[in-house]
């Protein structure tokens, strides 16, 4: 493994991405399914003091998310994360990142299907024999989407992200005045402890910052675009979570916690008879969108993994900027069916499914503040950003534990290839 401090040349994009479809991007892979569980699970874990852990992560994404947008403004490259490791940490390394986030990080789109299928189906009356089949259709819209191309992906988002933001303003308006301060107290009522928990369940929702680093060759102008994008979403993204924790709190008081619904119950609360519709929409919405992000972004990912030749080259087909990676697209879906097929196996248990996702997201996140620090130019508010990003990774490390496993599975095959390259190299020579 090489380490190396030199920066390279800026790569320089021809893009069709604006600021109103990078942000849309940008809002859907942060603002997703979290919205639907997350609320009333942090509640649970900390109570009222589930506030302060939104609050708490949102300080914790703003160098993360600036760290990225600085690497993907400068050096917009669809590899993303990967191909920073691999400038800054050799092959062996950007290996094991794209294999993490394109086999690991993957295992997280059939959850994203059925959490929306869960949703809709709950709120239309459907029974749940029929969750498969509406996750399949959520799975398939922005797949079918993607493959038009990633600016017919992009005004879809918009689309999308509107209409997300306006059924959340309209649920939090309406819920905000019926928020009782007695609600709040006791404020820590299981103590800082809860908090710390509340903050990791919110880790997951407000990951998909580097999503972004895989198509910023899509941008007009990734050095401009890329950090207003980013910095928008932040702010919406932030408010949108912190509002409803302190509506879902606020209005639902000891039952948020109970509630395995808690949007549901709140729209009910505040907005009958409209409010289970809108939540219906909220679930499509949601998962559809996610799921359109990180579709653009595996696919772009596969074709640039497959270029290095750390996946079969007939997969790098639109790889460059505006090409449409139809044949790595075409291998993300076989991997994220896979995934699916076992999850029907265990009758649709989520958690190993988010605990893969998790893990691999984790590691990504570490192995990537690293390589920012060696490529990015020090002492700039990015290399500052991604120095602090990195300490704050590596407590993320020490949080995921034995979560870790299925990454360190993907880094041996990654190391397995390297020396199985090697040595047949050895016996060319031969």
């Amino acid at each position: 493994m090489t380490t190396t401090t030199t920066h390279p040349q800026p790569v320089v994009a021809h893009g069709r991405l604006g600021i109103v479809q990078g942000t849309a991007l940008y809002v859907a892979s942060v603002l997703g399914t979290g919205l639907l569980v997350l609320p009333g699970l942090a509640a649970d874990a900390a109570g009222p003091a589930s506030v302060v852990a939104v609050l708490a992560v949102i300080a914790l994404s703003i160098p993360l998310a600036g760290a990225f947008a600085a690497l993907a403004a400068r050096y917009p490259d669809a590899g993303g994360v990967a191909s920073y490791v691999r400038r800054a940490l050799g092959a062996t390394a950007a290996r094991m990142t794209g294999y993490w986030f394109y086999f690991g990080v993957c295992a997280g789109a059939p959850v994203v299907g059925v959490l929306g299928a869960e949703y809709v189906a709950a709120v239309a009356g459907i029974d749940r024999a029929g969750v498969p089949i509406l996750a399949v259709a959520i799975m398939l819209i922005p797949f079918g989407a993607n493959l038009l191309g990633i600016r017919v992906a992009g005004w879809m988002q918009f689309v999308l992200t509107g209409l997300l933001l306006s059924v959340v303003v309209a649920v939090v308006a309406a819920a905000l005045p019926a928020v009782e301060a007695s609600a709040f107290t006791p404020f820590l009522p299981h103590g800082w402890g809860g908090v710390g928990i509340a903050i990791s369940l919110f880790v997951w929702a407000f990951a998909g910052w580097e999503v972004g680093t895989h198509i910023a060759g899509e941008f007009r102008n990734p050095r401009r675009v890329i950090p207003l994008a980013t910095a928008i979403a932040l702010v919406l993204t932030g408010a949108s979570y912190l509002l409803l924790q302190i509506a879902t709190v606020g209005v639902l008081g000891e039952g948020a916690g109970a509630d395995a619904v808690p949007l549901l119950s709140l729209a009910q609360t505040v907005l009958p008879g409209f409010g289970p519709v809108a939540v219906g929409a909220v679930a499509a919405i949601v998962s559809v969108g996610v799921m359109n992000a990180y579709l653009a972004a595996f696919g772009k990912l596969g074709a640039s993994l497959a270029a290095n030749g750390d996946l079969p080259r007939w997969f790098r087909r639109g790889e460059e900027a505006g090409g449409i990676p139809r044949r790595a697209l075409s291998l993300t879906m076989a991997v994220v069916a896979v995934y699916f097929a076992l999850m029907l196996v265990v009758d649709l248990d989520l958690e190993p499914f988010i605990l893969v996702h998790t893990s691999n997201m984790v590691s990504i996140y570490a192995v990537g503040m690293v390589a920012a620090l060696l490529i990015l130019r020090r002492w700039t508010i990015g290399w500052w950003m991604a120095l602090v990003a990195a300490v704050l990774s590596t407590g993320l490390l020490a949080l995921a534990g034995v979560r870790l496993v299925p990454s360190l599975v993907l880094a041996l095959i990654a190391v397995a290839v390297t020396v199985w390259r090697r040595a047949r190299t050895a016996r060319t020579k031969t």
